[in-house]
């Protein structure tokens, strides 16, 4: 063609709309994989060049990241998203938040909307429905830097800020051995989600080395939701052998079995030890107090915002992206104090 092909070409070209070949261009996935091909064919062959001026508005410096948490009521995602705030304002960025409520249709659309938003990266912790992880595979190959922070893909190779959810289950679930259980269970949450997994490795990693059977039937799977985690603990204490200790993923859910606990008169920790993770506010406010992992959030937040920023400044340095991983402590309060 003796003029510069412009996008407005190719779509005539093709019988599609400007819209469409837009969007195939950017590897958007409400775009069919043969009308991208097409669309990228045409696009080689008639030596398609962007139109430089849009390019670099679309690449310019718009010193704002995108922070995508699962929900933001829960204190864990507050405080890191403080530290990474603090981080950002001391680095000259700004910050657009969403919450994805634990969906992943929502984490889908929020990465879709922040990434037409001119975000220069992302922090992100997956819901606890991902499973399918294309629309972070499209961000890698756009070049788009991404930090996950507690949840994590172990397919996706980017920079991640984590804690140390092994060892510090592991301390936990020896806690409750060292003061007398026997019979410890473990309330877990989606089978898919990362940080769980990691922390029932740890527990049974405990029972084995203190010579304590791994019984499955006291490992329970549910979602991070109250009266789901009432039922689950409902049924564990229906066992005809019940546990005499628990350890559970989360405060939030902890609360939650104490209230069924209570509902069935049985005494904690004389009947039965609790210990959870996060150490919440609530933590030492709820009766009796519960024992908790607390983690450096606000530490978490700014490391995962340096991380970021460190990719944005540096896109090609071809190193193999960190993975920084913070120690637990252990607060022992009356849940899991048993008189042996």
């Amino acid at each position: 063609m003796a003029h510069q092909v412009t996008i407005k070409d190719l779509a005539r070209h093709l019988n599609i709309s400007v819209a469409t070949v837009s969007r195939a261009m950017r590897d958007m996935p409400e775009i069919k994989a043969e009308t991208r091909d097409a669309v990228l064919k045409l696009a080689k062959e008639w030596d398609y060049q962007p139109n430089i001026l849009a390019t670099n508005l679309v690449k310019s410096r718009t010193k704002t990241i995108g922070v995508i948490v699962p929900d933001l009521a829960y204190h864990f995602f507050a405080s890191v998203i403080k530290g990474i705030e603090e981080e950002a304002f001391a680095r000259g960025y700004s910050l657009l938040l969403t919450q994805t409520s634990e969906l992943y249709e929502r984490e889908l659309t929020n990465v879709q909307n922040l990434s037409r938003g001119q975000v220069e990266g992302f922090i992100i912790s997956l819901s606890q429905e991902t499973t399918d992880y294309e629309h972070l595979k499209r961000l890698q190959r756009k070049g788009i830097p991404l930090v996950f922070f507690d949840r994590d893909a172990d397919e996706i190779d980017v920079p991640k800020v984590m804690v140390d959810n092994v060892g510090a289950a592991y301390e936990a679930t020896k806690h409750l051995i060292e003061n007398g259980c026997k019979r410890i269970a473990f309330l877990a949450g989606p089978i898919n989600v990362t940080v769980s997994n990691q922390r029932q490795l740890g527990y049974e990693n405990a029972l084995q080395n203190s010579g304590l059977k791994i019984d499955k039937s006291l490992i329970v799977h549910g979602n991070y939701n109250l009266q789901k985690v009432i039922e689950l603990t409902n049924e564990l204490f229906e066992l005809e052998n019940p546990p005499d200790g628990l350890v559970v993923v989360s405060d939030r859910l902890a609360v939650g079995a104490i209230s069924a606990l209570r509902v069935k008169k049985i005494r904690i920790p004389e009947d039965v030890a609790i210990v959870s993770f996060n150490d919440e506010p609530m933590c030492t406010i709820v009766t009796p107090t519960l024992s908790s992992v607390s983690q450096p959030t606000f530490e978490m937040g700014k490391m995962a915002m340096s991380l970021l920023i460190n990719q944005i400044n540096n896109p090609d340095n071809g190193l193999k992206p960190d993975v920084i991983v913070f120690k637990t402590e252990l607060k022992i309060r009356e849940s899991s104090m048993r008189i042996k």
